[in-house]
């Protein structure tokens, strides 16, 4: 997803019991996968405020390591 960076994969998951289209936004590093997030998607936009969350949840792990 490049409007939260790269490499940043999004992964859809239909759940048919409840009819909804699931997003697992995350980030394959070297050495670790990071889930970022996990939403319901209704729209065919990602919401703005998933991707700021994103971007700052991303943020606090680089300055971490």
């Amino acid at each position: 997803m490049p409007s939260i960076g790269l490499p940043v994969y999004e992964l859809r998951i239909q759940d048919p019991a409840t009819r909804s289209t699931w997003r697992i936004v995350y980030r394959a590093d070297p050495m670790e996968i990071l889930v970022v997030d996990v939403f319901a998607k209704k729209t065919r936009a990602t919401p703005k405020q998933v991707i700021a969350q994103c971007k700052q949840r991303l943020r606090a792990w680089d300055q971490e390591e």
